[in-house]
């Protein structure tokens, strides 16, 4: 079943394009890596999918909670919040239908002790699992991640991503990610989408048939440049 369904999709500011027109569909326990230059929407695709910002055309949740994980978290890290108090800030009303701190940071790899450590005692891997830990607090079956490991080193890197693979396949939580890194998608991702430096969607599909060099050509080539709006199917025809 699609847990999101995302049709014709626009993001206009100040009579600027954001994004230009994006379609996609996920099914639970899927994963979708969005991938383009910087600028090109990707975070805004995020935001309009969550409902913070004002789009055009139709996005349908039907029976998708949302956990989401942003780029930066516009907390001080050197605030005296620790671990617990931040998941108590975080967590649904219900209780009945939230894990237990426990529980997530066990899934994280923390044990219980973390409960009770400040932000500034945590290291930037340490708190990026902390923040994926918070997201998926009120059980969520969609998890919408931007860019999860930008300010992680290499070894924190995998951890985080083996932990978004251990959602997807034993929780079967539906998963997108903003990334940068080829390799990640090729692992990790069942589909990829592309939006391209005009914010229009230039590719969709599986990651093995739209990563090829006249793909990432495309995408990082403005359409001044090349007047092909590129969709899945269409490599070969292209002779440039």
């Amino acid at each position: 079943m699609s847990i999101l369904e995302v049709k014709n999709v626009s993001v206009s500011f100040g009579g600027q394009m954001i994004i230009d027109g994006v379609s996609f569909a996920l099914e639970e326990g899927e994963s979708l890596a969005i991938i383009g230059p910087n600028g090109s929407g990707k975070t805004m695709l995020l935001k309009a999918i969550l409902n913070s910002i004002k789009y055009s055309g139709e996005i349908i949740k039907t029976g998708a909670r949302i956990g989401y994980v942003p780029q930066k978290l516009d907390i001080e890290r050197n605030l005296p919040l620790t671990v617990k108090e931040f998941f108590s800030l975080t967590r649904t009303k219900k209780l009945n239908e939230n894990y237990t701190d426990n529980h997530v940071l066990e899934f994280v790899g923390f044990g219980q002790e973390y409960a009770n450590k400040k932000f500034s005692e945590l290291s930037a891997g340490e708190f990026q699992r902390i923040l994926i830990a918070a997201a998926i607090l009120s059980k969520p079956n969609l998890l919408l991640f931007d860019e999860p490991t930008a300010s992680v080193d290499v070894a924190g890197q995998e951890t985080v991503y083996e932990l978004l693979h251990r959602l997807q396949t034993k929780e079967n939580v539906a998963l997108i990610l903003v990334s940068h890194d080829p390799s990640v998608v090729y692992q990790y991702a069942n589909n990829v989408l592309c939006l391209n430096q005009s914010h229009k969607q230039v590719c969709y599909g599986a990651p093995r048939e739209i990563l090829t060099p006249e793909g990432f050509k495309n995408l990082y080539v403005s359409d001044h440049d090349n007047h092909h709006d590129l969709y899945v199917g269409d490599y070969n025809h292209h002779h440039h």
